[in-house]
């Protein structure tokens, strides 16, 4: 039996209305296959999941980190952990009033700091703390992961049995998709356009069609039932959970070929990386 896959599509208020959803799969003969999908309306539910014994690799989508340069000037600790540790110490309403301080002293057009991995990836700065308030994110999410013992490949040495990395869904789909739109919570904007991007980018996936598996030779595993829930699932979220899932698939993949780091360049200890970006 291969070890256990996580894709984890992460919310920092789960409720019934939008829980924080987990793919669970493995890989078998070249096929990532999708064995469950759990959904967890609070953050505690969550964390007892991700704290159960076990050996997996999770791919979470949620940032490990903040910018170095936003870090240096508000004088926060520059060590990963320390710096986590105070950041977690604080409330919502501090980190924000924070970060509007940060960003009302800047330019318009660099308001925000930026890591390193947000370049490669495409993605938000891990400072927004609206739209989407991945800020939150983190706040909720990486020290619940640090108490559970999860080991963060170059931040968090963990107890070596779970393996949790940064993962970004956009990145996979974009690859796919370029920026064509495949959901929306927003039921007014859950448009047949989107859901025909849904059944595109599944459809790359199970043919392996995707850069991201076709470089490792793998290719998404579906039930006629799980295809359809997929692409019915107009939130996106159960398909973000699995792009989570192929992402930590990839990085199984360069760990079994020999990478020190899960597929993880050389990156700033403070700042964290996007698996596979």
């Amino acid at each position: 039996m291969s070890p256990l896959l996580l894709g984890c599509d992460f919310t920092s208020a789960p409720s019934r209305r939008k829980p924080i959803t987990l793919a669970v799969g493995r890989v078998d003969r070249a096929r990532v296959c999708l064995d469950a999908v759990e959904r967890f309306d609070t953050l505690e539910a969550w964390s007892q999941r991700v704290s159960a014994p076990g050996e997996w690799v999770g791919g979470f989508d949620l940032p490990f980190g903040l910018p170095r340069e936003l870090v240096a000037a508000l004088g926060w600790p520059a060590e990963w952990a320390a710096c986590m540790s105070h950041f977690a110490a604080m409330s919502r309403a501090e980190i924000r009033d924070a970060f509007v301080s940060f960003c009302a002293a800047r330019p318009v057009g660099g308001k925000f700091a930026h890591r390193a991995t947000d370049g490669s990836a495409g993605s938000s700065p891990s400072m927004k703390w609206v739209n989407p308030p991945v800020a939150y994110m983190m706040h909720a999410g990486v020290p619940r992961l640090m108490a559970a013992g999860v080991t963060l490949p170059g931040l968090w040495p963990g107890d070596g049995t779970r393996v949790g990395l940064e993962a970004y869904p956009g990145l996979l789909a974009r690859s796919v998709l370029g920026g064509t739109s495949y959901k929306s919570d927003d039921k007014a904007r859950q448009t047949p356009d989107r859901l025909i991007a849904r059944k595109t980018l599944i459809n790359a996936l199970e043919n392996g069609q995707a850069p991201l598996l076709a470089a490792c030779g793998v290719r998404l595993r579906l039930t006629h039932g799980q295809r359809d829930a997929l692409a019915d699932d107009a939130s996106g979220d159960t398909l973000d959970a699995v792009l989570c899932l192929l992402q930590a698939a990839w990085a199984r993949h360069q760990h079994e070929a020999g990478h020190p780091r899960w597929g993880l360049p050389a990156f700033d200890p403070l700042e964290g990386w996007i698996v596979s970006a």
